[in-house]
């Protein structure tokens, strides 16, 4: 077997923003003292990282700055991982948004390719600009161990992308506030190998 090197990288989601569960895509709510704590928690005190990559939203960057002064380790801010744009449903409930349309989620959740919220980012134009950030950290951190602070659609589109999912399908994939993925590259001289290890976890 031929040597290769192997990448970790560990991706947790943004812990409870303030204002509680909502469409915020774009929007920059900070972290509420609930997803503090969730957050904290979920680190507690690991720190197998070299390096940080976050999205440059605060609900992210924020607490991945802590973490970057607490350990010194090095940290990059990169809007490509923003959340998908949820356009006209931004700063909006579920329930509000099934008031006049009980079936507008499930359309969503169900076909979002064809079913994107008004004015919002297409699922295509996100798919290419999450993958492009996920690949350019993959390249720059190769044979190290990354922490990446980011949200549930960019969580879910870094997992279908390692699985071979269907674009269309990636919504089926939970992710909590404050949980935790880790997927491993190996590269080998023929290619690189991705694998998710676990998913939803705790360190």
């Amino acid at each position: 077997m031929n040597d290769y090197l192997c990448t970790t990288i560990d991706l947790i989601r943004h812990g409870e923003p303030l204002g509680g569960k909502k469409y915020r895509g774009h929007l920059d709510d900070p972290l509420s003292d609930k997803g503090w704590q969730q957050m904290r928690s979920a680190i507690a005190d690991h720190h197998p990282w070299q390096a940080i990559v976050s999205s440059s939203l605060s609900r992210c960057s924020e607490f991945a700055q802590e973490i970057s002064n607490r350990y010194q380790l090095p940290i990059t801010l990169d809007e490509r991982l923003m959340e998908l744009g949820f356009g006209e449903w931004e700063g909006k409930t579920a329930t509000e948004l099934l008031q006049d349309d009980p079936d507008r989620l499930n359309r969503f959740w169900s076909d979002p390719i064809n079913n994107p919220p008004p004015g919002g980012e297409s699922l295509v134009n996100f798919q290419t600009r999450i993958t492009a950030g996920w690949q350019s950290a993959v390249t720059q951190y190769k044979g190290q161990h990354l922490l990446m602070v980011g949200h549930a659609g960019m969580m879910r589109m870094i997992i279908r992308e390692v699985l071979g999912m269907p674009l269309d399908n990636m919504f089926r994939i939970q992710v909590p506030n404050a949980g935790i993925t880790r997927i491993t590259i190996d590269h080998h001289d023929d290619g690189d190998l991705a694998r998710l290890q676990f998913h939803a976890g705790k360190l």
